[in-house]
């Protein structure tokens, strides 16, 4: 496949990559600043995207979690910038996105490979996308387009029953905004605050990998205690809200019977179905 199609030139990824910084200092400082970010947030959040996303990319690709930079991104700007809640979600959309932006495209390239898609045109498909799923967003979103013909949006307690118009995701923007941005983590989670012992599982989740692997190096013969993995298991835990227990209990009996029984009972059906 190499030999028959030419590959995408770095080059090009160096001239996207400056353009996109381009506009995104441009979003930063104009508009009145209304974003209240200084430019260096943009090298900021372009170095935390840069720095997490190989050690993310190879969590996703071994064991197909995705853990996200939001909180730490949050985090971050939250003690450098407290009681500003628009700089706090402006570095969180620019770090942790372009984070899983990056992911994304490079898991779509997988895709066309094993599709027999050249790489020059799955790179112009990509870039098209982008362009026009932004455009039509920030012209949605920034142009007004939709506040004047759709009464109450964004507004649960207004509008009928049904409607599609809430702005949950929008209203998950806003309540980190309040927790990182107005009250901050020195208010909240440090010194200052109700709960500075939830950092102590900082710590818990570095060393919660370590038992396990004591054991497996004990008892080699054990081998099912190579597959017990941390890293899911608590990655998991990120989805109980909105999930619950009992998407939890579905998931491991489906995902015993079908990993365990099928695929010792009935192999060939497993690795073409699965």
């Amino acid at each position: 496949m190499k030999k028959n199609y030419k590959i995408v030139p770095e080059w090009w990824f160096y001239i996207n990559l400056i353009i996109v910084l381009g506009l995104a200092l441009l979003a930063i400082e104009g508009f009145r600043k209304q974003l209240q970010l200084p430019w260096w947030g943009i090298l900021l959040a372009a170095a935390l995207a840069l720095f997490f996303t190989l050690p993310i990319g190879i969590i996703m690709a071994t064991k197909n979690q995705q853990p996200g930079l939001n909180v730490i991104t949050e985090l971050i700007i939250g003690y450098m910038y407290p009681g500003k809640p628009l700089p706090n979600v402006t570095l969180k959309t620019y770090g942790y996105i372009s984070m899983v932006q990056a992911l994304t495209f490079l898991s779509d390239f997988k895709l066309s490979h094993y599709m027999k898609i050249p790489p020059r045109s799955m790179f112009h498909f990509q870039l098209v996308g982008t362009l026009v799923a932004s455009t039509t967003y920030f012209g949605t979103a920034y142009g007004g387009f939709l506040q004047p013909y759709i009464e109450n949006i964004c507004r649960p307690d207004l509008l009928p029953e049904e409607s599609p118009w809430t702005c949950h995701g929008d209203d998950v923007f806003y309540n980190a905004s309040i927790i990182w941005g107005v009250v901050g983590p020195l208010r909240m989670f440090a010194r200052l605050g109700v709960y500075p012992q939830m950092n102590w599982f900082f710590l818990v989740g570095a060393l919660a990998p370590v038992p396990v692997w004591l054991l497996s190096w004990k008892y080699p013969k054990k081998k099912w205690i190579k597959l017990i993995n941390v890293l899911v298991i608590l990655g998991a835990t990120g989805n109980m809200p909105p999930a619950r227990a009992v998407h939890f209990v579905m998931w491991g009996a489906g995902g015993i019977f079908f990993n365990f029984y099928v695929y010792r009972r009935y192999k060939n059906w497993w690795i073409k179905h699965t």
